[in-house]
């Protein structure tokens, strides 16, 4: 979709009366609902054996085990990463 056509469509949504909003966000909502299932189904299936994602967890599995990993906590309680930000 090109820029100006989203931009576009912003304005009209932002134009919307609260209660023509109100239904377009329920509407948008229900839609990605039906999207988000179709995307845990992808991922689902590429985590299977022979799936793409399969030789990326073996690895991150293989890591952890090894101990090639900090634990997340470790992390972000490090100061020094909000520094960053």
């Amino acid at each position: 979709m090109r820029k100006a056509a989203v931009k576009k469509i912003a304005e009209h949504i932002k134009a919307l009366p609260e209660r023509e909003l109100d239904e377009f966000l329920s509407w948008l909502e229900e839609y990605g609902m039906g999207h988000s299932d179709a995307w845990d189904k992808e991922i689902e299936r590429d985590s299977q054996d022979g799936g793409p994602l399969r030789s990326v967890l073996n690895r991150v599995c293989a890591d952890i085990v090894s101990g090639k990993t900090k634990p997340l906590d470790r992390i972000l309680d490090n100061s020094r990463l909000f520094d960053i930000l």
